[in-house]
């Protein structure tokens, strides 16, 4: 990982100045876009984040490239989202378009940092670097006099309502004028987004959804063999098909399953019918570029004296991890497919595959669940405690890997740090500057 963007020190003096107008907990990309929004009005703006530096997880999305955002059609780009159960919010739609793809992009070049679309559609910093983003956006923050209190965990409301953080310096706690919390969902603990959060927003009330893993890989039951053989080995250009989902892509065997692009962007429908039904499964198109007829043809050629394994390396060339997983779905569920040829082409063009359980949600890429949108209002304020707003990956939303997730953090951290504005000045009447 990149070298983290030293931090300034922390005050004791700041935090306790009567000028603290807006607490943002969480310095990821959601909390620096609301700290952002905030700053450039002239307010007050602390930042307070548990880990010793901030944007943790921004600067390992950063070791892969750094995917901002995408470059397609937005019409289509927005469909990407599911909130709940598989509905659309408003909120999350509002805030997408007044922040979409390309002022994303915008933005970054604002910062000095230009962006590219590659091949698969997905935009990239030119120097597919996080920190110099990073490094740069953070400079600006602290410009616009945004200050930040590192090693500062939230740990909840005091009985007085007052924000409580355990520190290097004991517990301190303060009455900022709107708050925003930016705390992530629940993969990457190590980084920060451990959900801490979830007991105390639902202890004051607030309608929360389960914290679950999205972008995630799934056990499977693979025998031995397989596992000493393959894991680790790729299967590329397949096509996965489960419950109306259909995609074409990579995917990887593990020791204990599968993971891989292809599979994340399964995972929602594939968690969801294992919670509704207690299993789930998916088929495999091993050929996608060949019809049914030809893969028919090709294995029903005949083979002399050769083993039916070799044939089927020879006239389809599947690959040692194709042909040992077409295998492994034969021999421990099919076995009469050995014999029927016409069996055994219907399975290379829809090889069943059984999960049994989602990978732990750290594991995962990111996480669903958290705040209800019915929770909030327009503008991301908690109905509850007015003057709270919320942002990022603690939303109940998710999405596909792709810069779609990043793009969102972003789009949501900057319309909350913009509803905080608004409640703000509409409450006291006045506007700083």
């Amino acid at each position: 990982m990149a070298a983290a963007p030293a931090q300034a020190p922390y005050s004791r003096a700041a935090m306790h100045a009567p000028t603290l107008d807006v607490a943002v907990i969480g310095a990821g990309p959601a909390g620096l876009m609301a700290a952002e929004a905030l700053a450039a009005r002239g307010h007050a703006v602390h930042v307070f984040d548990g880990m010793p530096s901030a944007g943790r997880k921004f600067l390992l999305a950063g070791k892969g490239g750094l995917n901002l955002t995408h470059g397609e059609d937005w019409a289509r780009f927005v469909t990407r989202y599911r909130c709940g159960a598989g509905g659309r919010a408003p909120a999350l739609q509002a805030a997408l378009d007044a922040f979409p793809a390309q002022a994303l992009r915008d933005w970054a070049a604002a910062l000095g940092v230009e962006t590219f679309v590659g091949s698969s559609g997905r935009v990239f910093p030119r120097d597919l670097k996080a920190a110099p983003l990073l490094r740069a956006w953070l400079h600006r923050l602290r410009g616009q006099g945004v200050q930040f209190h590192m090693r500062h965990r939230w740990q909840g409301w005091a009985a007085d309502g007052a924000l409580r953080f355990d520190t290097p310096a004991g517990e301190l706690r303060q009455h900022p004028r709107a708050t925003v919390l930016a705390l992530g969902g629940a993969s990457w603990q190590r980084l920060g987004s451990d959900g801490a959060w979830w007991p105390w927003l639902h202890e004051a009330g607030v309608a929360l959804a389960p914290l679950v893993p999205s972008n995630c890989g799934f056990d499977v039951a693979w025998s031995e063999k397989l596992q000493r053989e393959h894991a680790g080995a790729p299967l590329k250009g397949v096509l996965l098909r489960c419950e109306g989902f259909e995609q074409r892509g990579e995917m990887v065997l593990t020791a204990g399953g599968v993971e891989g692009s292809l599979v994340y962007a399964a995972s929602a429908t594939l968690r969801d019918a294992l919670a509704r039904d207690g299993h789930a499964s998916f088929t495999l198109d091993l050929l996608p570029d060949r019809d049914a007829a030809w893969v028919a043809r090709e294995v029903a050629h005949p083979r002399g004296s050769r083993s039916l394994g070799s044939q089927l390396q020879s006239r389809l060339n599947l690959g040692p991890a194709k042909a040992a997983l077409l295998w492994e779905v034969v021999m421990r569920q099919e076995p009469a497919a050995r014999h029927d040829l016409a069996r055994l082409a219907q399975l290379v063009k829809a090889l069943p595959v059984t999960v049994t359980a989602a990978r732990p949600i750290d594991e995962a890429i990111s996480s669903a669940g958290g705040v209800a949108f019915e929770a909030l209002d327009d503008r991301l304020m908690l109905r509850v405690k007015p003057g709270v707003f919320c942002a990022g990956e603690m939303l109940d939303w998710e999405a596909p890997t792709g810069g779609y997730l990043l793009t969102a953090c972003c789009a949501t951290g900057r319309w909350a740090g913009q509803g905080a504005l608004r409640w703000w000045e509409r409450r006291d009447g006045t506007a700083p500057g």
